[in-house]
């Protein structure tokens, strides 16, 4: 059962992929047309997240923005992984010549375990393969395992611009200052280098929207002329505001302090559910995006669960038309085809 409802979703993606791909918009903040698809890692649901091949995928079946999750190397180099622990997004730990280099740090106030990108130069992070962060969920994409090599934000937005001319539309790059808080303390600040690319790369509002979960670290890019999105979790607050809680952020009061220096928020999708959110925050001149959506039942609400499976396929185009009826601006989904399909629907 299982198998035969994944066949069903591939089946119509690739059948729909080229008339998705034709008829998306150009990338930011559209006008027209529905909500904004934005490939979470690439397209993390079929292939590892935050690789060539995840990217690429996700653009060709009609993703008009793509994110990496952006944290340096021991040279200052921005690279493209979920976290600045690689253990489980890279096969570092069969590399014997980096056995050493496992160690505990403290990371936001929470103890980690494992390899940090900031311990490796750039040329030594090449040589690692990127594998699938879920391979208890995803084992389909473990066949990928191996084959791409970490990549710098540099080469996403290279590869951003090659999508867009292959496909005739504007793909964006959605990037996350990943911990800034933290590597600023170590001497490794994410925001000059990341505003340095966006200046090098002259991107303009239309290729590249800035996010984080740290107010101050989007405050400190206000003048780069592109558009700023402030994350928000489900629990707890922003590491550089002590005090400071999401609940408090998402009141029509915090949503107005935000619109001060931001253009976005992007709530986790349970924060709308009964709540007044989505028009508080338009109320306030922001868009709002929520994350993450994915297919598998153990992520989806009950009522859209199908089979026994936790990671069975449910009924994900049921969840995407509740949240496109609640009239979001945006999706973040590990799976960008089943939202284009969705939306153009």
């Amino acid at each position: 059962m299982q198998f035969g409802r994944r066949s069903l979703l591939l089946a119509a993606a690739a059948g729909t992929a080229t008339a998705a791909t034709a008829t998306a918009a150009a990338a930011g903040p559209r006008e027209s047309g529905g909500p904004v698809v934005i490939g979470h890692r690439g397209a993390a649901g079929w292939r590892p997240e935050h690789t060539a091949p995840s990217y690429t995928y996700a653009v060709q079946t009609g993703a008009d923005w793509i994110e990496p999750d952006l944290v340096p190397t021991k040279d200052h180099v921005l690279v493209v992984r979920h976290e600045n622990e690689i253990s489980q997004t890279t096969d570092v730990a069969r590399h014997p010549e980096f056995a050493n280099r496992r160690t505990t740090k403290t990371v936001d106030g929470r103890a980690v375990t494992g390899w940090f990108t900031e311990d490796f130069t750039l040329a030594e992070l090449k040589t690692l393969r990127a594998v699938e962060r879920l391979p208890a969920v995803r084992n389909r994409n473990t066949v990928f395992d191996g084959r791409a090599q970490v990549m710098t934000f540099q080469e996403v937005v290279d590869l951003a611009r090659r999508l867009s001319r292959e496909h005739g539309r504007t793909i964006a790059v959605f990037p996350e200052t990943k911990h800034p808080t933290y590597f600023r303390s170590i001497g490794l600040p994410l925001e000059p280098k990341l505003a340095a690319a966006i200046r090098r790369n002259r991107l303009g509002r239309r290729e590249c929207v800035v996010q984080s979960f740290e107010p101050t670290s989007l405050r400190r890019m206000t003048d780069l002329g592109v558009p700023l999105w402030q994350a928000l979790g489900t629990t707890g607050g922003p590491y550089d505001l002590p005090g400071r809680t999401y609940r408090d952020m998402m009141t029509p009061t915090g949503l107005a302090e935000i619109a001060a220096y931001a253009d976005w928020i992007g709530p986790d999708k349970a924060s709308l559910v009964g709540t007044s959110l989505v028009a508080d925050a338009h109320a306030a001149g922001l868009r709002i995006g929520p994350y993450t959506f994915r297919a598998e039942n153990q992520f989806l609400p009950e009522r859209f669960r199908r089979g026994s499976g936790a990671n069975d396929f449910g009924d994900a185009f049921a969840e995407y038309a509740l949240y496109y009826r609640m009239g979001v601006d945006a999706v973040v989904t590990d799976f960008p085809d089943l939202a284009v399909i969705a939306r153009r629907s």
